[in-house]
């Protein structure tokens, strides 16, 4: 899969994407970026990629020009591609999402700056995305943090391809709780179902963990999630002991 990347920042992504499971993914050619710098796309002399809100406020606005220029380039460079910017005005980025984008063979990501992008940008783009309520210098954070997402979708990434179908939010639950050597610390045990080899208890063990968990942690999750008889059951377990 191609990522391109539009941002005024291009050093910010040269360690994170040289780093662990995106650098493997990276060397066995399974994960391409290609960064663009938008202010090599700037008309003036100074470079200029933001100006005063017309109407007055404060801070500055990134400017349609030098993005409109960079989105040209790179549809002549590379191709077709989904351009979607990156602004706390846009849909909350979730796991559904994810794995709509990992099926693309080419996502072009727009880092916003400043107190936003000209309007006039919105008709450039294909998507808009947001990585949650809250404010970030930019969004060159919350591409990273839409690549990450991705990327583990693509098989082959994850070492294990396993490993992420098991995941939190795979089927709208939050993942079961996880636990590793010793199984014993400072009078904390690992839960003794998972030390005796029956997959099947196991299996019931993780899914009625999983379920309490999102009922504790994130009940908005259980408005939108479609229980199984089994999970049924669980849940009418769940509330007996929380009773």
């Amino acid at each position: 899969m191609i990522f391109t990347i539009l941002t005024l920042f291009p050093a910010i992504f040269e360690s994170p994407l040289n780093e662990s499971i995106i650098k493997k993914a990276r060397d066995k050619g399974l994960l391409e970026f290609n960064i663009v710098n938008i202010r090599d796309f700037a008309t003036d002399i100074h470079k200029t990629c933001d100006d005063y809100p017309f109407g007055g406020g404060a801070g500055m606005v990134m400017k349609v020009e030098p993005i409109h220029h960079a989105i040209e380039h790179v549809r002549k460079e590379r191709g077709r591609a989904r351009f979607v910017l990156l602004t706390p005005h846009g849909r909350t980025f979730d796991q559904d999402t994810a794995a709509r984008f990992s099926r693309l063979p080419h996502l072009a990501l727009i880092c916003g700056r400043y107190e936003g992008v000209d309007e006039r940008i919105l008709s450039l783009v294909d998507d808009e995305i947001s990585i949650g309520d809250y404010v970030l210098s930019g969004g060159e954070a919350a591409a990273l943090v839409v690549i990450d997402a991705i990327s583990r979708l693509i098989p082959g990434v994850v070492g294990n391809d396993a490993s992420p179908v098991d995941e939190s939010f795979k089927d709208g639950l939050l993942e079961y709780p996880q636990y590793t050597r010793p199984r014993e610390f400072i009078g904390m045990e690992v839960p003794e179902v998972l030390l005796s080899g029956n997959h099947e208890e196991i299996r019931k063990w993780r899914r009625k963990e999983s379920l309490k968990r999102t009922i504790l942690r994130r009940p908005d999750l259980m408005e939108r999630f479609q229980p199984n008889e089994e999970d049924k059951k669980l849940m009418r377990q769940i509330m007996e002991d929380m009773e």
